[in-house]
């Protein structure tokens, strides 16, 4: 934990602290969702408990960050959208966002000159995809992404979801 000197007397989060904050909740939740549809798939009994033990841990943690909403720093409202679309196009959002940030961190670990063409290809292909579901979530109501306090009464609402399942 940081230590600092000097007393906060703010009365509600920062905006980069509440946006890290929303990235967090919306990926959790998303997630939690998928283990807890497939853990009755998963036939491995040592795998079975790393799948109770993340659902657990992540249960933990967006109870955790959902006790932050109120101090952000604008009110919330009500979104609207068809649950299960929002919930895969989240999914599929949230793959495309890792697969570029793997797929970069990927080229800077490759010395093999047509690998890192390939990475650099499949790069391109993730951030057009990345881009076309943002824009379908974004047109659809679905990613309100200039709305802060509809995109965190939604984070709320999944997550609470995800709880509840």
């Amino acid at each position: 934990m940081y230590a600092t000197n000097r007393q906060s007397h703010q009365q509600h989060l920062a905006w980069h602290e509440t946006l890290e904050m929303h990235e967090l909740v919306a990926y959790q939740a998303n997630h939690l969702v998928n283990f807890k549809m497939n853990r009755n798939d998963v036939k491995d009994p040592q795998l079975k408990g790393l799948y109770a033990e993340a659902i657990q841990g992540i249960e933990s943690n967006l109870q955790d960050l959902l006790g932050y909403y109120p101090q952000a720093p604008t009110a919330m409202r009500k979104s609207a959208g068809d649950e299960m679309t929002a919930f895969y196009a989240g999914q599929l959002l949230g793959f495309a966002k890792t697969a570029v940030r793997n797929y970069a961190i990927a080229i800077t670990e490759t010395a093999t000159p047509q690998l890192r063409e390939t990475f650099h290809k499949h790069l391109d292909k993730a951030i057009q995809l990345h881009g076309k579901v943002f824009a379908f979530m974004y047109e659809r109501g679905l990613y309100p992404s200039y709305q802060l306090d509809q995109l965190l009464a939604a984070d709320v609402k999944n997550a609470k979801n995800a709880l509840s399942l």
